[in-house]
């Protein structure tokens, strides 16, 4: 099977544990390499995060019970990059809008 290489996640997650805490928790995932944590909005209860990880092999499973873990729930997977090389998205003439 082709090993994942970045997984993008749309989360939601209470205010505690800190967003510091849930990277780190998350960054220690199998085959995890690196963590970004981008806060997209917040209220009194919780907190919208978009958690972008990458590695070489990442176990998309293993990192989706670790933010149940910690409280959080996916609410949707917004990126995956699989296979042996990384591809980079790249605007398309369809996706181009007129001035």
């Amino acid at each position: 099977m082709a090993p994942i290489r970045r997984l993008v996640l749309d989360v939601l997650k209470p205010h505690s544990p800190s967003t510091v805490k849930f990277a780190r928790n998350v960054a220690d995932a199998s085959g995890v390499v690196g963590v970004n944590a981008i806060l997209l909005e917040t209220d009194r209860e919780v907190q919208n995060i978009r958690l972008v990880t990458e590695g070489e092999a990442i176990d998309a499973d293993e990192v989706e019970r670790r933010i149940s873990d910690l409280g959080g729930t996916v609410h949707s997977i917004d990126e995956v990059v699989a296979g042996e090389q990384t591809v980079e998205p790249r605007d398309q003439p369809q996706d181009w809008l007129p001035p």
